[in-house]
């Protein structure tokens, strides 16, 4: 008998400035964007929600509050899913080359301590945790076809990882069989120098799908499967390479079921995507297209959203206040 199941993913922008202090807010019960985000999700009820911008702890202490505040708001997920991220880990090395070591720019990804603004699976459905592959510790050099800078150090490169803060592949048990839940949240492609180290690196963190779809890491999932990420790129607009974003979104291998906001909402000036397709806002940038959810070709999708209510609705202000970024969703029928 088939089902409807709702994927969904949401940089909800759920990090502190030290650590152990996620946990503290979501204990207290009175920080408006935790109450914002358990409200959110609650709403929209997805089965499976990849989260981006959550601090990691080692208990999953901070990841387990959040979701029983979830819980309390409407929806539960009795199966969490985290690893240890890159951000934050040391590599004892000066990566920026600035004379100085141990600073944010000097981690495997950028971070003030390890574990901030990491990746979590809060599910519906039991995650088979013996299949999950965990990709974050592979070499940037290591990638078939990367393009790190070209003055990249020998010594950075033989420590320097791909991910910034984690690639998995998680097998998730659905209708008497497995959904695996691709995903990874990319490094911004700016903030660097005409070196373009980020630019290079969120290309590269997105060609490694591609990649692993190929064949290049083992046999990838002969089908059922979704990637559910936030690229930290737009494939029209804003900065940023695009080549290996746009190889994806045409892969036949996968499907874009483009999810789009309420209304019609208006292009900005010099903006040439479809601007009902943005999924986050920011106040520098203008809105752009950087959270995605991409079921393999052999899924019927059923529906597809940006939860971006309009001006007036009573939910506006709530997704407003949980995070610049929007909850993306996708509905598949599972046979």
């Amino acid at each position: 008998m088939a089902e409807t199941l709702r994927v969904a993913t949401f940089n909800a922008e759920l990090s502190r400035k030290g650590p152990g202090l996620l946990l503290r807010d979501i204990r207290s019960g009175e920080d408006a964007q935790v109450e914002a985000v358990a409200a959110l999700v609650a709403q929209v009820r997805p089965d499976i929600l990849v989260l981006q911008g959550v601090d990691y702890d080692h208990g999953k202490l901070a990841l387990a509050a959040l979701r029983d505040r979830i819980a309390e708001a409407g929806v539960a997920y009795p199966h969490l899913f985290a690893l240890r991220p890159n951000t934050g880990m040391s590599t004892g090395l000066d990566l920026d080359g600035d004379g100085r070591r141990g600073e944010p720019e000097d981690k495997q990804g950028y971070g003030w301590f390890a574990g901030e603004g990491g990746l979590a699976l809060l599910s519906r459905f039991p995650v088979e945790g013996s299949g999950v592959r965990d990709f974050s510790a592979l070499l940037w050099q290591d990638l078939p076809g990367a393009i790190p800078p070209q003055d990249m150090k020998a010594e950075v490169a033989q420590v320097q990882r791909l991910s910034r803060v984690g690639h998995w592949v998680v097998p998730v048990k659905v209708g008497g069989g497995l959904l695996h839940v691709l995903t990874f949240h990319g490094s911004p492609p700016v903030f660097d120098g005409p070196e373009d180290r980020n630019g290079r690196r969120n290309h590269d963190e997105t060609a490694f799908w591609s990649r692993y779809l190929d064949g290049a890491f083992g046999p990838p999932p002969e089908g059922r499967f979704v990637l559910a990420a936030n690229a930290n790129l737009d494939p029209v607009d804003g900065e940023g390479r695009k080549a290996a974003l746009r190889s994806l979104l045409a892969d036949t291998r996968l499907q874009d079921p483009r999810p789009r906001r309420p209304g019609s909402p208006a292009q900005a000036e010099g903006q040439g995507g479809d601007p009902a397709l943005d999924t986050v806002d920011w106040e520098e940038v203008g809105a752009l297209r950087v959270s995605y959810v991409l079921p393999s070709a052999d899924l019927k999708v059923a529906g597809a959203g940006v939860v971006w209510p309009p001006e007036g609705d009573p939910m506006a202000e709530v997704a407003a206040r949980a995070s610049r970024h929007r909850l993306v969703w996708v509905d598949l029928v599972i046979e």
